[in-house]
């Protein structure tokens, strides 16, 4: 077979059609039961979007591709060059705009895997193979190594081919992680690419556009386009080929600072503007886009995509637990956040659960994932298409003193942690379009029963950059570093992108580097478990 090193950029873009050998087309012929010669089976289905995998802990993986037309996923798994597993993945079609997956247990821990992956239909058409890798995570203390960050194809900032596409992708390739995290807004639904765009310094940003970007997303048909978008750019194909991902979600898969019941108030919104409806068709593209499986990995609890979780833990063996939040679906609708009595961003049961899942981890490192940053004052002022409200999106507000309305919620788990004896936790995020390092400490805070701990944020990877924003100061926190914009929003061509780094070594130590899109370092920090 055609061996792809994840240790080494691809030379073919993922999305591209790889050639097999004759070798592999008589094998894939045979598995599939098939007598035609390799001229006939290449009759064929292209892979238009390039595959994927995804949430790959010590003995589990996800994988995800798309085919052109109805057809069967199936998938040779190999390892140090032999093939280990053979399967016949789900049926597609239309229904799911001919997206598949495979959830796949039983792996064996810290070994690198490849998967040729391919399609064939009734009449025994195949595509052409794509090819991915990864890694499974070790159990026991050893090195690894991830990035994160979030926001692609935001403010109208597009695939442009002048400047090379989604630059960013392949510059988070460049470092060679184990895994990525995107802690959100994949698309941005809820904005217009145009064609021509003036940038700050006078270039004309020139799109590459599709159908779908040219209204707010208000249909199926619409968000599934988004994310076909994407998917076409070669550097995202090739990055996710080589590098598993751990995918969130935040507004922008539905609506700017949506939340569940509000009707959207843009004028630009003809087809469809309550919240509720916006989400469930942004959720199931979401879900359909994304390598994480529709059931979990035991088979229980497939039924469908409107009650799977998007909370969840990813276990990456002894040194670190990922636990993943979804700060959307579960949230009470936004106000001033000033109310005496909790609200919430993550929902009763989803707080408990975080409680109870990071209190009772094992690992080193409780890596805590969430759509918002925890102080940053999210204040919204409303936009170009409806009148504002004054409200605010996060925990923040901009009273300095004790805990109100959804600031209760996080007072409770933090407090919870403190007194469950939790230790090397960190929060990681983005979503404000700029990259900073926050330290929260007790003696600083209005609130200051809990521990003191960090919080990293970076991105965007392909948006506007923002300026720097203060920090509510009911929990204590303090910006140590921050980078973003010089107060006119950039474009991607600046290269004034983001992205993090987190570095653990066999022995424990975690070492967090803050990055541009150039890889350049621009801070870096060592922390040592206690």
């Amino acid at each position: 077979m055609v061996r792809v090193n994840r240790r080494t950029l691809l030379t073919t873009a993922a999305g591209a059609s790889i050639g097999a050998t004759p070798q592999l087309v008589d094998a894939g012929s045979r598995f599939l039961g098939f007598t035609k010669s390799p001229a006939q089976i290449y009759e064929r289905i292209d892979l238009p979007t390039g595959a994927q995998s995804g949430d790959v802990t010590a003995t589990s993986a996800v994988l995800w591709a798309r085919s052109a037309q109805a057809s069967q996923l199936l998938v040779r798994l190999s390892s140090n060059g032999r093939v280990v597993r053979s399967v016949r993945g789900a049926w597609t079609d239309e229904r799911h705009d001919f997206t598949a997956k495979l959830a796949l247990t039983g792996l064996a821990p810290g070994r690198e895997y490849d998967a040729t992956i391919w399609f064939a239909d009734y009449g025994g058409r195949r595509s052409r193979p794509e090819q991915l890798t990864f890694r499974t995570a070790p159990i026991h203390p050893a090195p690894q190594s991830f990035v994160w960050s979030a926001d692609t194809c935001g403010q109208s900032w597009g695939i442009n081919a002048e400047v090379g596409g989604f630059t960013g992708y392949r510059a988070m390739h460049d470092v060679r992680p184990d895994f990525f995290i995107h802690a959100g807004d994949h698309i941005y639904a809820d904005e217009v690419v145009e064609e021509a765009v003036l940038e700050s310094d006078g270039h004309i940003w020139r799109n590459t556009v599709i159908e779908e970007l040219t209204r707010p997303a208000q249909t199926l048909r619409d968000y599934r386009g988004r994310y076909r978008y994407v998917l076409s750019d070669e550097n995202v194909r090739r990055f996710h080929a080589a590098v598993p991902q751990v995918s969130m979600w935040d507004d922008h898969e539905t609506a700017n600072n949506w939340y569940p019941g509000w009707v959207y108030p843009d004028d630009r919104y003809t087809v469809e503007r309550r919240c509720d409806v916006l989400a469930r068709h942004g959720r199931q593209a979401w879900q359909e886009y994304m390598p994480i499986a529709n059931a979990d990995l035991t088979g229980r609890g497939d039924d469908g995509f409107a009650s799977r979780r998007i909370y969840r833990k990813i276990s990456r063996g002894a040194h670190l637990d990922v636990f993943c939040l979804d700060m959307r679906s579960f949230r009470d609708p936004n106000t001033f956040n000033n109310e005496p009595e909790e609200r919430s961003l993550l929902g009763r049961t989803q707080a408990d659960w975080l409680i109870r899942e990071v209190s009772a981890s094992r690992a080193t490192w409780k890596c805590i994932v969430a759509d918002l940053p925890l102080s940053v004052i999210g204040h919204d002022k409303g936009g170009e298409h409806y009148e504002g409200t004054g409200w605010y999106d996060s925990y923040a507000n901009t009273d300095d003193g004790a805990p109100l309305g959804r600031e209760h919620e996080l007072a409770r788990v933090l407090t919870a942690f403190k007194r469950n004896g939790v230790e090397n936790f960190f929060f990681l995020t983005a979503d404000v379009h700029y990259t900073a390092a926050h330290h929260y400490r007790p003696e600083r805070a209005t609130y200051g029963d809990f521990d003191e701990f960090w919080e990293f944020v970076s991105g965007p990877i392909q948006a506007s950059t923002f300026g720097v924003k203060p920090l509510d100061q009911t929990f204590g926190g303090e910006i140590v570093f921050a980078k973003g914009n010089d107060g006119v929003s950039q474009s991607p061509r600046l290269g004034n992108q983001f992205f993090g780094q987190v570095e653990i070594a066999a022995s424990g130590e975690l070492t967090v580097n803050l990055r541009n899109i150039g890889g350049q370092v621009l801070w870096t920090r060592e922390f040592h478990p206690s």
